[in-house]
């Protein structure tokens, strides 16, 4: 079965992680960095060598993010990010092919473990099983 692998993020995140500390995110070092790239690139080594990881990727910054929708005209509404509203936001995604639940369970703990600097928030892995057609509604 396929599943979506995802982690949370922050603008105030992305900007600790360029060294910029705030009340909501502290600053990395570069070894921080380093090991939490180490951590990530394993896991992903790991996924490739089994099989397992059919695409993953880090997604930019909620700054360089565009909302869309539709205004009460029907036309398109365009908002540049930052959003205030919205607090985590996706940060990045593995997509996985697993045996079962179990294993991208074991997959998620081990993402979760990822080294970073004193102080910073705990979020959620969130698995999402992929549907393979209609009839799995």
């Amino acid at each position: 079965m396929k599943y979506l692998v995802m982690i949370q993020g922050t603008q105030a995140d992305y900007e600790g992680m360029r060294g910029k500390a705030s009340p909501d995110a502290p600053a990395w070092s570069e070894q921080e960095l380093r090991a939490m790239y180490e951590h990530m690139g394993a896991i992903n080594n790991d996924l490739s060598e089994s099989g397992e990881m059919l695409d993953g990727n880090g997604l930019a910054e909620p700054a360089q993010s565009r909302l869309v929708s539709l205004g009460p005209d029907g036309k398109a509404v365009i908002t540049d990010g930052p959003y205030g509203e919205t607090k985590e936001v996706l940060a990045g995604y593995w997509l996985l092919e697993c045996e079962s639940l179990e294993r991208v369970t074991e997959i998620a703990a081990r993402v979760a473990q990822c080294p970073g600097p004193e102080g910073l928030k705990n979020y959620p892995v969130v698995i999402r099983p992929i549907l393979d057609g209609a009839g799995d509604v």
